[in-house]
């Protein structure tokens, strides 16, 4: 894609975010690897009314047009995409269960072999910290660690991947494994898969259709 069409695809996936009910208003943002930085939402603009212009770009140094105003949360989106050069997308949003969860200071536990498409046999929960803040990006990267999401405890949650597509499929699929959970503890502790079985999930999941999304 070109410069254009990228700021499309991310104007286009926050509009999807709220469609699909994994996020309200601005609360998300998106971020995705350009050239030798990133683009990424601006801070307090209706997803209805945003102009590809007004997608930010930013340096990997933290540079950016001072006339323009990305995110506040742009600490986290520019700290990942340093750390992870696997990562080309970052999708933050605030879905309503793994915001229960988030609030509990609950990860996921294994309770659907679904939990191996974020990478392990959880889906941490990082520590708290104010929004914005250096603190927080770095919980969120730790908590990212070995992991493509992640839960903000009394915040929201993360999603990434090699491509916006993944990680927005990613971020859907947290949400439901959020939402499942959940429902399971309605009803008592859950049984849970073994972390031999997600690993036997991993490698089997390699190239699989969803994958490639």
């Amino acid at each position: 894609m070109n410069d254009r069409e990228k700021r499309q695809s991310i104007i286009d996936a926050c509009l999807r975010m709220n469609a699909l009910g994994i996020n309200q208003g601005t609360s998300g943002n998106i971020s995705l690897r350009h050239e030798a930085g990133l683009l990424i939402t601006p801070t307090s603009i209706p997803y209805e009314a945003m102009q590809p212009e007004q997608i930010v770009y930013m340096g990997l140094d933290g540079s950016f047009d001072p006339a323009q105003r990305p995110s506040s949360e742009w600490r986290f989106h520019l700290d990942i995409l340093r750390a992870r050069p696997d990562v080309n997308a970052v999708v933050h949003a605030h879905p309503t269960y793994c915001t229960i969860l988030a609030i509990m200071g609950l990860e996921i536990p294994p309770i659907h072999y679904m939990v191996a498409c974020a990478g392990g046999d959880t889906i941490r929960c990082a520590p708290y910290a104010t929004f914005g803040t250096q603190e927080l990006s770095a919980h969120a990267v730790k908590a990212l660690d070995g992991r493509l999401a992640c839960l903000l405890e009394h915040h929201g949650m993360i999603a990434v991947g090699p491509s916006l597509a993944k990680a927005m499929w990613l971020a859907v699929e947290v949400e439901t494994l959020a939402r499942q959970y959940h429902g399971c503890l309605q009803i008592g502790k859950p049984p849970l898969l073994p972390t031999e079985e997600i690993e036997n999930v991993r490698t089997r999941m390699a190239g699989y259709g969803h994958a490639e999304k």
